[in-house]
């Protein structure tokens, strides 16, 4: 990989960081894209920022960005980019956010550029040549028991449907590791990761732009990045399991725990699928129940959504 691509990121990260940091903590416009899926000016700010600085560069390369519908032209390069990785946090005036940046080239992660503007943390990597923190090599941890392990999550916007879902992922990681954090962006969970700071982390239902970056400065760095059950990793799954490595088939052996009961892991989409999501599963098990609860509620333990020890509906207690 040509130094000017990395070099490109590395600008375009520290320009939309430089936006973040002086706007921090003023009131900015804030739009949802959902019910807790917060979007601000800055977001799109810092996009347009982002896309312009590359597409000067390189016009024919594809944008694959959070705030903006993907319309690829068909190229070989595609940069994967999170203006501002940590909105709820930025909103809130909790300092910790980032700006996210990856370079795939025909289907494989080359680059990744993450840059925290709080703290002026730039990680970067290229495949092959190791992972850095400012400009300094760094590595992932060298913790060997689950349970002595200092882990990270984050739970997807539509938590408050499946809250016992993913609840029982996180008691189940409270009760094997050492310790648990939750801090709100994913891709500085990965690079923290990366830097020995977290010994491992999992996460449902991301977007490409949520992973690209960070994914490849953890393997970079010496880690392990797989699907939730330790399949093949991509980007464009849903779902995430990253570890130092030397935990990681603890990690599975305690979601394996959790799987005849827990959420199932969300099959990957195409890559071409994008931003279209899918159908509301709910919703159509509603529709196929006829508006009836109790057969809404058998629907839902055959797609394995509610646990077989289920509270009866005579209880007025939800799942």
């Amino acid at each position: 990989m040509e130094a000017r691509y990395l070099e490109l990121a590395i600008q375009a990260a520290r320009e939309a960081g430089r936006i973040q940091k002086a706007r921090f903590g003023h009131s900015n416009r804030v739009e949802l894209k959902g019910e807790i899926n917060p979007v601000t000016e800055v977001d799109l700010l810092c996009e347009r920022i982002i896309s312009e600085t590359i597409l000067n560069t390189f016009p024919d390369h594809d944008l694959f960005t959070e705030e903006t519908s993907f319309k690829g032209k068909g190229s070989r390069w595609r940069w994967i980019v999170d203006p501002l990785d940590g909105t709820t946090n930025y909103i809130h005036r909790f300092p910790f956010f980032a700006v996210s940046i990856g370079l795939e080239v025909d289907g494989v992660m080359e680059l990744g550029v993450a840059y925290d503007p709080v703290r002026d943390e730039l990680f970067h990597a290229a495949r092959g040549t190791g992972a850095f923190l400012n400009g300094q090599r760094i590595h992932v941890s060298e913790t060997e028991d689950l349970g002595q392990s200092l882990l990270c999550t984050g739970f997807p916007y539509d938590v408050r449907e499946n809250i016992n879902d993913y609840l029982s992922y996180f008691r189940q990681f409270i009760m094997k590791g050492f310790a648990l954090r939750r801090p709100g962006s994913a891709v500085l969970d990965l690079c923290h990761l990366a830097a020995g700071h977290f010994d491992g982390f999992w996460e449902f239902k991301l977007h490409p732009w949520d992973v690209a970056a960070g994914s490849l400065i953890v393997t970079e760095a010496g880690g392990q990045v797989t699907g939730i059950t330790g399949q093949p990793f991509s980007i464009y799954s849903k779902d995430i399991l990253a570890s130092n490595g030397l935990i990681h088939p603890q990690m599975i052996e305690a979601i394996q725990e959790v799987e005849p009961h827990g959420l199932k892991p969300v099959a990957p989409p195409h890559a071409s699928e994008g931003r279209n999501p899918p159908k509301h599963t709910l919703l159509r098990s509603f529709r196929a129940s006829k508006g009836t609860l109790s057969a809404f509620i058998h629907g839902l333990r055959d797609r394995g959504f509610l646990r077989r020890r289920v509270k009866s509906e005579r209880t007025g207690q939800k799942a």
